[in-house]
């Protein structure tokens, strides 16, 4: 059998990512060669991020939204909910921030990313060696902390896993905190669903 290179494809498809402009109020992701957009999210899921973000200390950590990063030997630039990053770690400028600069990374799900925040990212990130994933659910009411990134690839994943339902607190060790979830919303009528 004769193995396939598919990097031809992978640079090609990373090429043709950069050089699409989303409408106004998408969001664009690559991931893992295939590309994901996705509407401006709900007022729940914004709440939640501004209040992750007002707790975690300016002065010692950069709270970036909207920011591409760029994961090594992968085909996907993932655009976080949130990137922590420690503050003289950050680049001077550039669109793609390097994952080894990255102490955690936030999701919050929304109807439309079950799958992905919970699955495909979660290999993504841990291929990437990002410390810390967290993902703010407010469909099932509850937070999910993975650490410890081992592997590789598709096959990469989070040796540690910590459920914590809203209300209680998420200690996150790497950034030297306890997050307050109490504030946190839910969507009213959503469906559960079955991870993590």
């Amino acid at each position: 059998m004769t193995a396939v290179d598919d990097r031809p494809m992978t640079t090609g498809m990373v090429k043709i990512f950069e050089e699409l402009e989303p409408p106004e109020g998408v969001k664009m992701e690559l991931l893992r060669g295939v590309i994901v957009m996705m509407a401006s999210p709900d007022i729940v899921h914004n709440m939640i991020v501004a209040d992750v973000q007002d707790q975690i200390p300016r002065q010692r950590w950069s709270r970036l939204q909207t920011q591409d990063v760029d994961i090594l030997d992968e085909a996907s630039e993932p655009v976080p909910d949130l990137v922590v990053v420690a503050r003289d770690a950050l680049p001077d400028s550039g669109r793609l921030l390097p994952s080894k600069l990255v102490t955690m990374v936030v999701e919050v799900v929304s109807k439309s990313s079950v799958h992905q925040d919970y699955v495909i990212k979660r290999s993504i990130y841990a291929a990437g060696k990002i410390s810390a994933y967290l993902i703010l659910d407010p469909i099932m009411g509850h937070c999910v902390l993975l650490t410890k990134p081992a592997g590789q690839g598709e096959d990469a994943d989070y040796l540690s896993q910590e459920i914590i339902k809203f209300g209680d607190p998420v200690p996150l060790e790497r950034l030297g905190l306890e997050l307050d979830t109490s504030e946190f919303g839910t969507f009213p009528n959503a469906r559960p669903h079955r991870y993590p």
